[in-house]
């Protein structure tokens, strides 16, 4: 019989493959600058359409700031990052990345959040409590910049789709150990296979995603012409309100702030030089 499953496993084993080999390959894409090969299996319009869904659940449920001047600042920064982004890579004479976003932002009333988020498609959530932390029109710009980047990189496809093909993957890895992993997960009473894939794939991913962002976030900024320079205050101030308590980084999907302005520093005078502020084309 053990012989019987071994050979059944190889044989699952090859087909599962060959069957992946023919999905990876072709939902393979770049992300824009960064040139980086990413997995995209979802379709982007199935994203996008999902996402603004959930945007506006978003908006009914949560209670939203009433300062009239403070989000026509946000979509001030908003639209002019939408512009630059949009004219840089008619510049360039590439396709836009965001020539499908449907653009919209809210100021949530939560001084205890010091976070804004950017969903598919070009939906912004900007909280009060990262007001604190900007200080000013440059360092809005910055995290607006940051969060419209994962945006335009595709970053939240890109997590579905590794979602999926590790899910799958680890299903395929306990089958060709004959179960010892869901055994040892039984045992102990503990998900083994998630805790090994959170420390060791997902944290280090995320953070590669995160530093992605940090430096297209920037080249977004600049180009819509606001002072950069300004990002290393912001997360000075972030590390200085974490008061020692920020975790370590390999248990985050987060950089470290130590870690984030050291990588700021070392990119902002190249690019100030090769991203200078972008007028808008036609």
């Amino acid at each position: 019989m053990s012989k019987i499953n071994n050979i059944n496993r190889r044989k699952f084993l090859g087909y599962f493959g060959c069957c992946a080999c023919g999905i990876i390959i072709p939902a393979c894409t770049t992300v824009p600058i960064t040139e980086r090969r990413q997995l995209s299996i979802f379709p982007e319009a199935r994203i996008n359409k999902q996402a603004a869904q959930l945007y506006e659940r978003v908006k009914l449920k949560t209670k939203l700031s009433t300062d009239k001047n403070q989000l026509n600042e946000i979509k001030e920064i908003g639209s002019k990052i939408e512009e630059a982004v949009s004219s840089y890579f008619a510049s360039i004479n590439q396709r836009d990345p965001t020539y499908n976003f449907q653009w919209e932002y809210i100021l949530v009333d939560n001084d205890k959040v010091k976070n804004a988020w950017c969903m598919p498609g070009g939906k912004i959530a900007v909280f009060s409590g990262i007001l604190e932390i900007t200080k000013n029109k440059h360092g809005l710009a910055a995290v607006m910049g940051h969060e419209i980047a994962h945006a335009v990189a595709k970053h939240s496809i890109e997590r579905a789709s590794r979602a999926l093909l590790l899910n799958v993957g680890t299903k395929i890895v306990d089958i060709a150990s004959g179960g010892k992993i869901s055994s040892a997960s039984r045992a102990v009473g503990i998900d083994v296979a998630g805790i090994l894939r959170t420390i060791g794939i997902d944290n280090p991913f995320g953070r590669k995603q995160e530093t992605e962002a940090d430096y297209l976030g920037l080249i977004f900024s600049s180009l819509a012409g606001y002072d950069i320079r300004e990002s290393v205050k912001i997360w000075e101030r972030m590390k200085e309100s974490y008061k020692g308590k920020e975790p370590p980084e390999w248990m985050s999907t987060h950089p470290s702030s130590d870690t984030r302005i050291e990588s700021l520093r070392k990119w902002i005078p190249e690019i100030i030089m090769n991203y200078p502020p972008i007028k808008k084309i036609g």
